[in-house]
């Protein structure tokens, strides 16, 4: 049983897990089970070129964030759980209780983050009646979103990124995986507000 199961290795969703993962020296995060998909195939960052990217130099290829997402997160937090080149077709259950099967196998999970694009190809069962059109994409382009409130889909499952209704900018989507991964920290923290940063103080 994981804590947490992320759907998406793009942006968001790696930005969700590092936050995630860097928490792991907290008490109310030190025994939780995060694992993420990082089926990347379909990731807008496969074509993508940045030059305007806070942090990052100009002129990275999204190919290559790609790698070195999926490589950060194991090198700094081994404990969250990769799993590669499986594709989630459907999610079944309730809060704290999920079923997420993908192409090869099934997985048992308490919550649940949907990080992958914003495409009209969105085809996992169990979530398709969450579907509306994208209300930040132009309308001739058929983007969709996932109906949200602040991230939240529904008890247990949170959507980031594009799907959640923002727009296609590197550090938006980043930023909203991560203010969904600090939302995550907060209900493990029994309400209390959280976050995770790293200081040279410390």
């Amino acid at each position: 049983m994981f804590d947490v199961l992320l759907i998406g290795g793009g942006v968001s969703g790696m930005s969700c897990a590092l936050i995630l993962g860097s928490a792991h020296k907290k008490t109310f995060a030190a025994d939780k089970k995060i694992g993420i998909f990082t089926h990347q195939k379909t990731s807008n960052l496969q074509e993508a070129l940045f030059n305007n990217a806070y942090g990052i130099a100009p002129g990275k290829l999204g190919s290559e964030l790609l790698v070195e997402s999926t490589e950060q997160l194991a090198s700094q937090y081994p404990h969250v759980t990769q799993i590669a080149n499986e594709k989630v077709m459907k999610v079944a259950g309730e809060n704290g209780n999920f079923t997420v099967t993908t192409n090869k196998n099934t997985y048992q999970t308490k919550l649940i983050v949907v990080a992958v694009g914003y495409t009209n190809t969105f085809m996992i069962e169990g979530l398709m009646q969450y579907i509306e059109p994208h209300q930040k994409s132009v309308p001739e382009k058929q983007r969709i979103q996932l109906k949200n409130v602040d991230h939240k889909v529904t008890e247990g499952i949170y959507v980031a990124g594009t799907l959640s209704g923002k727009r296609s900018q590197l550090a938006i989507a980043a930023g909203s995986g991560a203010e969904v991964a600090t939302d995550i920290l907060t209900l493990w923290n029994n309400g209390h507000q959280s976050q995770s940063h790293d200081s040279i103080k410390k």
